[in-house]
């Protein structure tokens, strides 16, 4: 059953009050995304199923706690995804990535993909989608539908922001685990452009402007 869940933890909240900022540089705004990241990766991961494995202490053997299965695969939503996929990694540097290349068409708001890798045996794995900012949710939901058809069928969604246009929609199609700003800032445009304190990842871990 998919669901939405919020992380409302006060140091994510704070952190993101700093990248709102305009005053915040490019610089600091990538070490925030990346530091607000762990903090989502440790809740996204925290029902992680366990199994005990033998190992070798310097004093003695013993049978410890170790992620079961496949190792896990974090796939990013191309190019903002990636902010948050550096994070992670920092966690979990041996889990598998996924790149997933899908822009939103302006004038019919569709998704469009053009470009796709991923690691093998999709079906066996757990996948966490990363992507900072949903507006419509569009193009994260045909991001997962592509996984879907590729094999995937263990499939958990992670954003800082959403949309409350993307908070209904997403619910349906995937599960999302998020962290929502006040509902007084949380708001989007009819053309699905983020507006009024909305950070926006793609454009500042870039340096890009977005004139």
């Amino acid at each position: 059953m998919a669901s939405v869940s919020g992380i409302g933890h006060p140091m994510i909240q704070h952190k993101l009050t700093i990248m709102r900022d305009k005053d915040t540089s490019i610089a600091s705004f990538r070490r925030l995304l990346r530091e607000i990241a762990h903090l989502m990766c440790y809740e996204v991961s925290r029902d992680l199923e366990l199994e005990m494995i033998p190992i070798e202490t310097p004093m003695a053997h013993m049978e410890s706690p170790s992620i079961k299965g496949k190792k896990l695969v974090f796939a990013s939503i191309l190019r903002a995804g990636n902010g948050l996929l550096d994070g992670m990694l920092d966690l979990v540097p041996a889990a598998r990535v996924a790149h997933i290349g899908i822009y939103r068409d302006h004038e019919t708001l569709e998704p469009v993909e053009y470009y796709f890798k991923a690691p093998s045996n999709l079906e066996d794995r757990l996948i966490i989608v990363v992507d900072p900012m949903l507006a419509t949710a569009n193009s994260s939901i045909a991001a997962v539908d592509n996984l879907k058809r590729r094999g995937a069928n263990n499939l958990r969604f992670l954003c800082l922001l959403a949309a409350p246009e993307a908070s209904r929609s997403s619910p349906k199609r995937i599960p999302t685990s998020r962290s929502s700003p006040p509902p007084s800032t949380a708001i989007s445009t009819k053309r699905a452009t983020s507006c009024r304190g909305w950070a926006t990842p793609a454009t500042a871990c870039t340096g890009r402007s977005s004139g």
